[in-house]
């Protein structure tokens, strides 16, 4: 999460006994907590790293008034100094946790844009890749949640009518065990459920493989990073591209789609790096891979960050809303910014032709269902990010009806009505993406006292 993005979810700040508090995480402010609250006075407070049990123990220890030196992983405002406290332990035994509450998030929105809903069963990674700030987080040493309290997580999950369920850790098959008892415990308990994970292409194998896909697995990512050995060596990265080619190949015979990531701007990059890599990649999607690429966001706390001259490694900026990876913030002695960002742009204007292409072959009917599905999912989905976003719903979706009682048709179309007037918005297209909202449940209305109020349903519990 950036610093911006982090700055929004904040905006619903409680004042208690006059002083505000504040509380965020993320890498930057984790391994730079002092020079965060520096840089940025309306932050109060930061809980560094796991924070289930320091955000606890914080807003205790605030609401009784009590010393905050006493609160371990923080870091704190006292009057002009900025405060250290004592490191917190990572959490052993991730089975005390209770599961999030999701039924006080407004998942029902995500749920609209179909997007995925997530879930962890480990904490950690015992990798060494110089460019990742995720073990800075949660520590080298995994920790596993009990297979079955994952299944039982992922079965309530599975009620929430999410069209796919991601395994966010880090690295889901670092142990071959777990992961074949999680999908054991999901086969005995016949659960059907869509999900998908991350791996490394030296952690996986058929018989893996074949596990996950009857348990519900549809697809793998890998983080591959470059084609070329040396930069490879130099990350720390620790694969071959046998490996990859073998991982790839195996994914493809278990019936399990395989995704990729590489880095641009790593440590080593030329123009002729890169080039391998784009070839690489290419050479990889006639075996069936998807594949994208990100620039190097050299984080504080990660190794490249860290010991960046060494590295070869010139960093741009400190401005942590620009470490998004789709724009450049290092370069290369052989790489330099533009070099960088022409490739992403390239790559974002292709994708941009595809679309547009599709919806100018659809009226002459050339366009096939596959790309025609492709092209109106995504049309939707910006459309509704952007109600959602902008508060449209909220401003337009309440009117007071002075005649009878609004019939459903009467109070869609006057939501529709009350969108489409005076904007660019097509309103065929809206009406559509509204229609499949409201039949899915996403998105509903009620009148009293002669109100019509839309809204979008976005507390959900399991059915």
């Amino acid at each position: 999460m950036t610093f911006d993005n982090a700055m929004k979810v904040l905006q619903d700040v409680k004042k208690i006994d006059g002083n505000i508090v504040t509380v965020m995480g993320g890498p930057h402010v984790t391994f730079c907590a002092q020079q965060t609250l520096e840089d940025h006075p309306p932050l109060d407070v930061a809980v560094l790293g796991e924070g289930e049990h320091g955000l606890v123990e914080l807003a205790r220890a605030v609401e009784k008034g009590d010393d905050l030196s006493r609160v371990r992983g923080i870091a704190y405002r006292r009057q002009s100094d900025i405060c250290l406290t004592a490191e917190r332990p990572l959490i052993e035994n991730l089975d005390e946790l209770p599961l999030p509450a999701r039924d006080l998030l407004p998942l029902g929105r995500y749920r609209a844009l179909k997007m995925p809903i997530s879930m962890t069963t480990s904490r950690g990674c015992p990798f060494k890749c110089i460019f990742c700030v995720g073990r800075k987080m949660v520590g080298a040493r995994v920790r596993y949640r009990n297979p079955r309290a994952v299944v039982d997580e992922l079965e309530y999950l599975s009620r929430l009518d999410f069209h796919q369920v991601n395994i966010a850790d880090d690295l889901f098959t670092a142990n071959r065990r777990h992961c074949l008892a999680v999908c054991e415990e999901i086969l005995r308990r016949k659960l059907q459920v869509t999900w998908t994970s991350f791996a490394r292409v030296d952690t996986v194998s058929d018989e893996v493989l074949a596990a996950m896909k009857a348990a519900g697995c549809s697809a793998v990512s890998f983080g591959i990073e470059s084609a070329n050995p040396q930069i490879l060596k130099t990350i720390k990265k620790g694969i071959t591209l046998d490996q990859v080619v073998a991982a790839v190949s195996m994914c493809s015979k278990a019936g399990i789609t395989p995704f990729a990531s590489f880095i641009l701007g790593l440590p080593g990059e030329t123009p002729q790096t890169i080039k391998e890599t784009m070839d690489f990649g290419q050479r990889l999607k006639e075996l069936g891979l998807g594949y994208g690429f990100h620039l190097l966001a050299p984080f504080p706390g990660t190794e490249v960050r860290e010991k960046s001259e060494q590295y070869g490694i010139k960093i741009l900026t400190d401005d942590w809303s620009q470490y998004h990876a789709n724009r450049a913030i290092v370069e290369t002695p052989a790489v330099n910014r533009q070099m960088l960002d022409d490739i992403v742009i390239a790559w974002e204007d292709e994708y941009n032709q595809l679309l547009a292409d599709i919806k100018k072959r659809m009226p002459l009917k050339k366009a096939t269902p596959a790309e025609i599905q492709e092209l109106e999912n995504l049309e939707r989905i910006v459309m509704l990010y952007d109600l959602m976003i902008k508060g449209v719903i909220e401003e337009k979706g309440s009117w007071q009806n002075e005649t009878a009682p609004t019939s459903s048709n009467d109070a869609f179309d006057g939501l529709v009505h009350r969108i489409t007037d005076n904007t660019k918005i097509d309103k065929n297209a809206l009406a559509a993406a509204l229609q499949e909202a409201v039949a899915r449940g996403h998105l509903g209305y009620r009148e009293e006292g002669g109100q019509v109020q839309w809204a979008w349903t976005d507390f959900i519990k399991p059915g």
